[in-house]
């Protein structure tokens, strides 16, 4: 299956940033036309498929540091690395692949996180707890677990298919909803709501704002099974790298737990010739030790 990878987050750490825009949408014109006309579903699918199909480069290396917020103020921080892989047709792999790892502190040192997309079948998503010394698989029912104690999934992480959700532009006067950003800066955004088939979820309903000269995934709000907003995600710095739009530091809240998870992105390499081998089982076992 296709994979909206970071639908609404951005990722989070796989294809957190947005394409280059050179080749992103072609125009905001063209895409305007597109967003004219025909039903607010068709509209939100149409969208949805530009935030997959951009442009993000053949494959990245970045380097990262998350703090974790309890309800009592207190900080926990570690450090992580994620490398991906594009994949599809005349690619070294079939579809998508990204590894997380992390490399401080001692406790966690070592845990990974590989996703292999498959293209006509549901993805594939491996844990490897060196405490333990082996490889877990993580089913689909556990997608919208907490990841590694985050307040991110490993949906989140892991990317969610195409096909599993419904999608509805949200229809605002001229489509001029506005989008202040940390740095005082304003930008036009599209708001686009995403709906799970699965009536089991977790979160079953997300918005998000769309910025509509990027398509860079500024904020979410992740909606509980009471139609609750839980969780908010917030794009906090947005910087260009290597010519892609980058979201350089990101924070998720949750306001039923109280707590919340950053992530500042500290070093980001685009196409640095990354191998098929570097997303195997065997490279999920071997540990490492950041930035190569």
């Amino acid at each position: 299956m296709s994979r909206l990878t970071s639908f609404f987050l951005i990722s989070l750490f796989l294809n957190t940033w947005a394409g280059n825009e050179l080749s992103s949408y072609a125009s905001q014109s063209s895409a305007s036309s597109q967003l004219q006309g025909a039903t607010p579903e068709a509209r939100g699918a149409w969208l949805a498929r530009q935030v997959e199909d951009r442009d993000t480069g053949r494959d990245a290396r970045i380097a990262m540091r998350m703090r974790l917020f309890d309800r009592q103020g207190r900080t926990r921080e570690r450090a992580l690395t994620v490398t991906s892989m594009r994949g599809g047709a005349g690619r070294p792999v079939p579809a998508d692949r990204s590894l997380v790892r992390f490399t401080f502190p001692n406790d966690i040192r070592g845990t990974a996180f590989l996703v292999w997309e498959q293209p006509d079948a549901d993805d594939e998503r491996f844990l490897y707890l060196p405490s333990l010394g082996r490889v877990r698989r993580i089913a689909a029912s556990e997608s919208q677990e907490s990841f590694v104690g985050s307040d991110f999934t490993y949906e989140d992480i892991g990317g969610r298919e195409f096909e599993n959700y419904t999608y509805r532009l949200i229809e605002t006067p001229a489509m001029t909803t506005a989008w202040k950003a940390p740095d005082g800066s304003t930008h036009q955004v599209y708001q686009l709501e995403s709906k799970t088939r699965d009536a089991s979820a977790r979160f079953p309903r997300v918005v998000s704002w769309v910025r509509q000269d990027n398509l860079v995934i500024v904020r979410a709000e992740i909606r509980n099974r009471r139609d609750e907003v839980q969780k908010t995600y917030e794009a906090l710095r947005v910087e260009k790298v290597s010519g892609y739009w980058t979201v350089m530091a990101m924070r998720m809240t949750d306001a039923l737990q109280r707590t919340r998870t950053d992530l500042t992105l500290e070093k980001v390499e685009y196409n640095v010739g990354l191998k098929a081998d570097d997303f195997s089982r065997r490279e999920l076992e071997r540990g490492g030790s950041g930035l190569r």
